[in-house]
């Protein structure tokens, strides 16, 4: 049994992880429903990636630590590793000492905050988003008074007896499209200059972009350059937009196709969309089943033990989705597929009807719940 130390003091919940958006997400989204129970929340994360920005922006503390990703072949890197970690952890440990509980939201990120609260004896939660177990919450998972996890399907990875299934939490305004979306889509036409008349495809690869993606969804439009009954829009990333805007540039095309770097209102997308083509991050496939949209997804080939296929599968038994490998993907293939799906409207509704039943919209909830079991 996990003993909680006697003397905890305060209320404040430390959240840990961060490196992608789709880690920093669900931790804000988790954050704002302990905010509203009267917790205050710190979070800790590394010094460079999305969380140090967004965090902030959202109003809550943010605690940089000097993290770095586990590297698994012999360099210089790897021998300063447990180095850094140790360090990390004690850069950690005054900021877990007085924590009511602190949550691992998963990644490298998160583990100098779970191994300093064990430190602290500060009873910990780890939240697994994906539906393949990750290396650093497996091997944290018998230092944990709770693992909550986004897919059942990776409670195998547990000690069952701490297994609760809570979903991925989503954020706040993703949860509100279906019950703002006649509103926000008006406003998605005017944002993106998208015609109201046409069938829209959303094609993204995730917060960074994917090359792949993007070059394959340029030749996929090329082949469906005739299509004056649809529209893609196409969020390439930032770093790849310029090149992708170039690909695109084809004044004759009836197809109208709209392309943008980073959209950081992507509830207006989903609002948008009568089909969504994305990788199979967790985020990802939570934030289209909660938005009761049809999906194709082609799950990122290298993801650590294929928990993206995983994760699509997932979407893909429960009727919501169409899988399309990466090794798969061509242009061919990904107009072809885009073609069938938006020729059955019948198909596309099911399939929408069927994402929705599979999402967690009360993810947060549910998780924060455990949190709050934990820390009392």
């Amino acid at each position: 049994m996990y003993r909680k130390r006697a003397d905890a003091v305060g209320d404040a919940i430390v959240i840990a992880g961060g490196g992608t958006a789709g880690h920093v997400f669900p931790g804000l989204a988790l954050a704002r429903e302990l905010e509203g129970r009267g917790r205050s929340v710190v979070f800790v994360g590394t010094e460079t990636g999305p969380e140090s920005r967004l965090v902030p922006e959202a109003g809550f503390a943010f605690r940089a630590v000097p993290v770095q990703p586990f590297v698994r072949r012999v360099s210089p890197a790897a021998l300063r590793g447990p180095i850094a970690a140790l360090r990390a952890v004690g850069r950690c440990r005054p900021v877990v000492r007085e924590a009511a509980a602190v949550v691992g939201m998963g990644g490298y990120a998160s583990v100098p905050a779970i191994l300093a609260a064990r430190l602290e004896r500060a009873p910990t939660v780890l939240h697994e988003q994906n539906a393949v177990a990750g290396l650093a919450n497996r091997a944290l998972s018998r230092l944990a008074a709770t693992v909550a996890l986004g897919f059942a399907d990776a409670g195998g990875s547990f000690p069952r007896r701490r297994v609760v299934v809570t979903g991925n939490p989503v954020r706040e305004e993703i949860l509100a499209v279906r019950a703002t979306r006649d509103a926000l889509t008006k406003e998605a036409w005017r944002r993106f200059d998208l015609d109201r008349r046409r069938t829209t495809v959303v094609i993204f690869g995730g917060s960074q972009g994917a090359l792949h993606v993007n070059r394959t969804a340029v030749g996929a439009c090329a082949l469906l350059a005739s299509r004056r009954d649809l529209q893609v829009l196409l969020i390439a990333g930032s770093a790849h937009i310029e090149e992708v805007r170039r690909a695109l540039e084809n004044p004759t095309r009836a197809l109208r196709v709209r392309a943008e770097g980073f959209v950081d209102r992507m509830d207006l997308a989903y609002a948008a969309a009568d089909l969504v083509v994305s990788r199979a991050g967790a985020s990802s496939v939570a934030e289209v089943s909660v938005c009761g949209l049809p999906a194709l997804l082609v799950p990122y080939p290298y993801a650590t033990a294929g928990h993206q296929e995983a994760n699509a599968r997932a979407l893909q038994r429960a009727g919501g989705a169409s899988v399309l490998r990466d090794d798969e993907l061509s242009a061919e293939s990904l107009a072809e597929r885009i073609a069938g799906l938006v020729d059955q409207r019948d198909r596309l509704t099911a399939m929408g009807a069927r994402s929705l039943a599979f999402a967690a919209p009360d993810a947060a909830v549910r998780l924060a719940d455990a949190v709050e079991d934990v820390a009392r």
